[in-house]
């Protein structure tokens, strides 16, 4: 079955719109636009289970806290522990990075 990837050019056509916003306000009405609520939700939920995980938190207690299936929290751990973008936030919004 053929699966439709995003072009890369798109993506880095809607990252430098991203980078156009100067503040939080205008990330949320930007992303208030451009996903549904369910999208929002998802994406709100995986930063919470990535600072859970960086905190330490056990996989039960991150599934009883925000709802993310074992599968989420497998996928959101290992782009924390082999990605760079998620530990680069973390530290920008001044979470201690060992």
């Amino acid at each position: 079955m053929y699966k439709q990837k995003v072009a890369e050019k798109d993506l880095e056509e809607l990252y430098q719109a991203m980078l156009t916003m100067n503040n939080t306000e205008e990330f949320h009405a930007f992303f208030e636009d451009l996903c549904t609520v369910d999208e929002l939700k998802s994406l709100a939920q995986r930063w919470q289970v990535v600072q859970m995980l960086f905190e330490k938190n056990k996989y039960n207690d991150i599934m009883k806290e925000t709802g993310a299936s074992s599968t989420t929290i497998s996928r959101v751990k290992k782009c924390l522990e082999y990605g760079d973008g998620y530990l680069m936030a973390l530290k920008r919004i001044n979470k201690k990075i060992d």
